[in-house]
């Protein structure tokens, strides 16, 4: 069986990186802060002092890391996923990053005679917890192959998109779709509450309908009861839009999305950056209150 490097410990990573363990993978991990790598050693993975060692002792590394910049900085340098790279080897870049970071990463990894796989996920720490992810994998089918079982041993779903950039690319398509949607479901709960109807029964209405989404469900519920912990955090989806939109600059103009980003970044001036996506209802209250007055 293969030996796999798992680098990049958060929210998400952890329970992926549990996911590769519990299906009997000898596991290796990396993560700028080593304490949160405490459960996965007491689960029997090892503990590696640099992205190089990683590399050195997997036959493919999995990179789950917050955005470009990063992505990057682990993969560079005498220290880096690269130096530790060779022929047979496979890095699977999981994080949601920019096509140029993309294209970057391939080539670094490809010169050092190892595949790329382009293959962020869709979903949040719930899925990412039950192996139920979906992802969106870009690369060419020999490689893909060569790592489906490990892909499918935390997620669901594993959709060829195309060659390397295109899981990014789909990616990008995808968040743009659910930061607009939870965008649009604050807006419709908060009109809902002055007009003094129940949310529950817009919820009813929504799901009953040709509009009927699990995500409405599932956020329109957070909303009502007030519960904002985290699944997939404001300053994420702020992320991914930026991202967005600096793909499509040179394609075509996204005003929807754009006002939507800065309906997130107007939940992150308000202190709501580590809190849900839904927490952005916060804002617009915030905003109508403003107007109100």
């Amino acid at each position: 069986m293969d030996k796999i490097g798992f680098l990049g410990l958060g929210a998400m990573g952890t329970p992926m990186a549990a996911n590769i363990l519990n299906k009997g993978y000898p596991l290796a991990v990396y993560n700028r802060t080593a304490s949160r790598a405490a459960a996965l050693q007491e689960l029997g993975a090892t503990l590696c002092s640099t992205p190089r060692e990683l590399a050195e002792r997997s036959d493919s590394v999995v990179i789950m890391v917050t955005g470009p910049s990063d992505l990057l900085a682990v993969l560079d340098g005498p220290d880096g996923v690269v130096a530790g790279l060779g022929p047979d080897k496979r890095v699977i870049n999981m994080s949601t990053v920019s096509d140029t970071a993309t294209e970057q990463a391939a080539a670094l990894v490809t010169q050092a005679g190892a595949d790329y796989v382009d293959a962020p996920v869709s979903g949040s720490v719930k899925p990412a917890i039950d192996g139920a992810l979906v992802i969106l994998a870009g690369a060419t089918p020999g490689a893909l192959e060569r790592c489906m079982p490990l892909l499918k041993s935390m997620g669901r779903e594993v959709i060829h998109c195309g060659g390397v950039c295109s899981g990014t690319r789909m990616k990008l398509v995808l968040n743009l779709l659910l930061g607009n949607m939870m965008e649009s479901l604050a807006e419709a709960l908060l009109l809902a509450r002055r007009f003094e109807l129940d949310p529950a029964a817009v919820l009813g209405a929504l799901g009953g309908g040709p509009m009927a989404a699990p995500m409405f469900q599932l956020k329109g519920k957070a909303i009502i009861e007030g519960n904002f912990s985290k699944q997939f955090p404001v300053h994420l989806i702020f992320k991914d839009l930026t991202l967005v939109l600096e793909a499509a600059r040179q394609h075509l103009p996204l005003p929807q999305t754009a006002a939507t980003r800065e309906s997130f970044n107007s939940a992150m001036v308000r202190g709501y950056g580590d809190e849900d996506m839904a927490a952005v209802i916060k804002a617009l209250e915030a905003m109508a209150a403003t107007k109100q007055n």
